[in-house]
């Protein structure tokens, strides 16, 4: 693999660990600024927010740039949003930076994993994606550790600095390695034309209902662990970084396997993300089982990752940029939907094992949309049927 798909993952390890990080520093920072740990709170849910509404725009903006020049200007972007964070004054300027950050987040995901795509021959396509999007999932086992680790014991604005660090490190090596590239030669009018496609707005939908089943269990497995297995709340950070371990080893097995056959791959890993969920209703109940069945989880969750963005690039053939952006925001749409619909569950009154039958439920909703794409697109297309009428039976073929 190129060195510079490493530069790639080790800004896509910052971004992560920026993202999830803030949430072990709560009471620090509610302390800091006498405000409530709510309150606090929503320096993670407004960086959720900019995601989803950076990733397209920041990208449209930048439609005609070079790639590798667009992706240097992001990684400027997200050093200076942790500089100023790292010296907010008030709240305000801290909820300020983590909103120029995550506006730097969604895109930079989203044109890193064209990139590297790019990278790589076609057929290595997917494991290219999924090497980058390591550096992700190698932030929840080390990254957040580490950041709340030195937050707790340095001040939260200590953790800053180390992730601005990181941010320059990611620079340096995205100047340095990766290929500067041709100049897009088409704008912003031709990246929107991808969306006249069904069939990308079905891969965009099969990101959010595939991905929210995941963070819906996540949210809540603390609780699970504590009330309905019998954990100490001593023990739960060592089961969630063998949670952690499984979503690091399934990145590359999806990537892998989406590289075989991509379609297929999407059906098999919805379907067990599906029947992990169900297992760990009964699971949940012992303390080996449900350790098992959490790493498995976090395993088939991360192999979903690869094949769910290579199929949006499939599909945004020409156009791929704002589209892989966009599924960004997918991904951040389901970050937020499946916890929403697990807390609702819980708040009814039907327990911490509620989410996991929330997760399978939303499972197979994206399950039944995967099939509906995979089953239109090998649907035959009528000899006097014109463009415009074969873009709206969703026929354009990878």
């Amino acid at each position: 693999m190129p060195l510079a798909l490493l530069a790639l993952a080790l800004g896509a390890f910052g971004i992560g660990t920026t993202e999830f990080v803030i949430a072990g520093l709560l009471p620090e920072l509610a302390a800091d600024f006498g405000t409530s740990i709510p309150v606090a709170g929503l320096l993670v849910s407004g960086y959720a927010l900019g995601v989803v509404i950076g990733a397209p725009l920041v990208t449209a903006a930048g439609a005609r740039l070079p790639r590798k020049t667009m992706l240097v200007g992001l990684m400027i972007l997200f050093v200076a949003a942790h500089f100023l964070s790292a010296l907010a004054p008030s709240y305000g300027a801290l909820m300020t930076g983590r909103v120029i950050a995550s506006f730097a987040h969604g895109a930079y995901i989203g044109l890193g994993a064209v990139v590297a795509a790019d990278l790589v021959r076609p057929e290595r396509r997917a494991s290219a994606i999924a090497l980058m999007f390591m550096g992700l999932s190698l932030s929840n086992v080390l990254g957040v550790p580490l950041g709340t680790f030195v937050g707790q014991h340095f001040g939260w604005r200590a953790t800053f600095w180390v992730v601005t660090a990181i941010g320059v490190a990611a620079l340096i090596g995205i100047a340095a390695l990766v290929p500067r590239g041709e100049r897009p030669r088409t704008g912003l009018r031709h990246e929107l034309a991808a969306f006249r496609s069904g069939q990308v707005w079905l891969a965009l939908a099969m990101t959010a209902l595939g991905w929210a089943p995941v963070l819906g269990v996540v949210t809540y497995v603390a609780p699970l662990l504590t009330e309905v297995t019998g954990y100490s709340g001593a023990a739960v950070p060592w089961v969630m970084v063998l949670l952690g371990v499984g979503m690091l080893v399934g990145g590359p097995i999806g990537g892998r396997y989406a590289d075989r056959a991509l379609m297929p791959s999407v059906y098999a890993l919805l379907a067990a993300l599906i029947a992990v969920s169900a297992v760990l209703l009964l699971a949940a109940h012992n303390r080996v089982t449900v350790v098992i069945a959490l790493t498995v989880f976090g395993v088939v969750a991360s192999a979903t990752i690869p094949p769910l963005q290579t199929r949006v690039l499939d599909k945004a053939a020409g156009a791929q940029a704002l589209a892989s952006a966009a599924n960004v925001a997918a991904f951040n749409l389901g970050n937020t939907v499946g916890p929403f619909l697990a807390g609702l569950a819980i708040s009814a009154g039907f327990g911490f094992t509620s989410p996991l039958w929330v997760a399978a439920l939303l499972g197979t909703a994206g399950l039944a949309v995967a099939l509906l794409s995979g089953a239109l697109e090998r649907s035959p297309v009528p000899e006097n049927s014109d463009a415009d009428a074969r873009d709206v039976r969703i026929q354009f073929r990878a």
